[in-house]
């Protein structure tokens, strides 16, 4: 009979650490959805989906531009050969248009010679070897052929189908932060077993070195239990390696201290059915949609080529001097541009468009289909979970009450040390299949509320 020292029941202790992996949670852990926002700050690929949304604002920018006046400040020199000139025979009738027009003021008869006393003027230059020339330019597009209206719708639908791509992207981010907590908070129940039993066996140790004393027990009885506990120590050191391991990879994720990450004891703790009622639209759904309208309103943007374009153009010299005789000191025109024919580029263009817009109506669905597959598989995998821990229980319950009886047995001297180390083993199988059944509830409402669009609430 060995001695009978006062011991909590096993199942107690069992009991102890399994209770808080029960609670019903209705959100996630606050921790972890610190880490989860951390890890959309850092993720590269959201980064650079915000970056394709701000090139699409600036593009609606662009094409809202083509409406604004466009003012150029143009200056130049330039220096010719020589003097652009009439040639003789302009330049002796221009000089005899004068001196008739100067007989004609002062009354002299048409066939009396010219007075020579009377000075003439110089016929000019059609333009000067040296010209220096300043002026502004005015373009300004007063209607586009609603070609520029089509385009910024485009634009605005492409900016919004790339932020519903980003969402997407947040939720596939989360669902990996997720998933690796998970596997930390696995690693840390597998240690809580680890402990338990490590108490057992060096309980089982303190009875058996009792019994060798008091000559009950042969020292194999004792080398077993050696054994058993450097099996457990072998198990302690992969603990270390999977918690290592995990640290890096959520450090990566989220860039948090390793140190601070190394300080986490995650739960497993299990969502209520009620928490994933209710269903909205995926992101990927929304995108695709967007795209859709997006391609549609390109199809039309296209077909505006036919549709006459007006613009107005002005222009001013500040410089007079250097000016041809033929140039203007300034103008101000409109005028209309009709693409008639232009060999059916913009119909095939359209077409083009149009085309792209049926492939997404077709992807989106595909992807209906598949997200309502999706649903039905995550919701049985949910429910299989749930009567897979209930099972895992009576397990636990079993294997409690046998560890028990052997226990009992061993001490009264009825069972073998091995037939004790192996309810233990078995015990703590058990424990540990009821945390990976945790587990796997809970990658199965992830991915449950993944599918039902409503993923994106349980961590903003």
């Amino acid at each position: 009979m060995y001695p009978n020292i006062a011991r909590p029941s096993i199942l107690f202790i069992a009991l102890a650490w399994f209770v808080p992996a029960m609670s019903m949670a209705q959100q996630l852990d606050p921790i972890l959805k610190e880490l989860i926002s951390k890890g959309l700050d850092k993720s590269h690929s959201i980064n650079v989906h915000d970056l394709d949304t701000e090139q699409a604002k600036v593009d609606q920018n662009l094409a809202k531009t083509v409406f604004l006046p466009k003012v150029t400040l143009n200056g130049s020199f330039t220096r010719l050969n020589d003097d652009i000139t009439f040639d003789d025979d302009t330049q002796n009738l221009l000089i005899g248009t004068q001196k008739l027009l100067i007989k004609e003021a002062i009354g002299i008869p048409f066939y009396d010679p010219f007075p020579g006393n009377i000075p003439l003027k110089e016929v000019p230059n059609l333009q000067n070897k040296n010209i220096l020339k300043s002026s502004v330019d005015l373009d300004w597009v007063l209607f586009s052929g609603l070609e520029v209206t089509n385009a910024i719708q485009a634009s605005k639908h492409k900016e919004a189908s790339l932020n519903y791509v980003g969402n997407a992207e947040k939720d596939k981010i989360a669902l990996k932060i997720i998933e690796t907590y998970d596997k930390l908070a696995l690693v840390y129940a597998s240690k809580r077993v680890l402990t338990t039993s490590e108490n057992y066996l060096n309980e089982q140790e303190f009875y058996v070195k009792k019994a060798i004393g008091n000559g009950l027990a042969t020292p194999i009885s004792r080398k077993k239990i050696e054994l058993a506990q450097q099996q457990l120590a072998s198990k302690e050191l992969e603990f270390n390696h999977n918690k290592t391991v995990l640290i890096e990879v959520l450090h990566q994720l989220t860039g948090e201290s390793r140190e601070n990450l190394a300080l986490l004891d995650p739960q497993l703790q299990s969502f209520s059915t009620t928490s994933v009622s209710g269903t909205e639209k995926r992101n990927e759904i929304k995108a695709l949609e967007e795209a859709e309208k997006a391609s549609l309103y390109k199809s039309k943007m296209e077909k505006s080529n036919f549709i006459p374009k007006l613009a107005l153009k002005g222009h001013y010299e500040f410089i007079e001097d250097d000016l041809s005789l033929l140039d203007p000191i300034w103008f101000i025109g409109a005028g209309i541009k009709w693409n008639v024919f232009d060999g059916f580029q913009s119909q095939l263009k359209s077409k083009k468009s149009t085309i792209e817009s049926q492939k997404y109506r077709e992807q989106i669905e595909e992807a209906e289909e598949m997200i309502a597959l999706s649903i039905i598989e995550a919701q049985l995998t949910y429910e299989s979970s749930l009567q897979n821990t209930k099972i895992v229980q009576k397990e636990i319950d079993l294997a409690s009450a046998t560890y028990n009886m052997v226990d009992k047995q061993f001490k009264n001297n009825l069972a073998p040390i091995n037939d004790v180390l192996d309810a233990l083993t078995d015990l703590e199988k058990a424990n540990f299949k009821l945390q990976e059944s945790f587990f796997g509830q809970r990658r199965a409402i992830a991915n449950l509320l993944h599918a039902k669009g409503i993923l994106t609430s349980f961590y903003n």
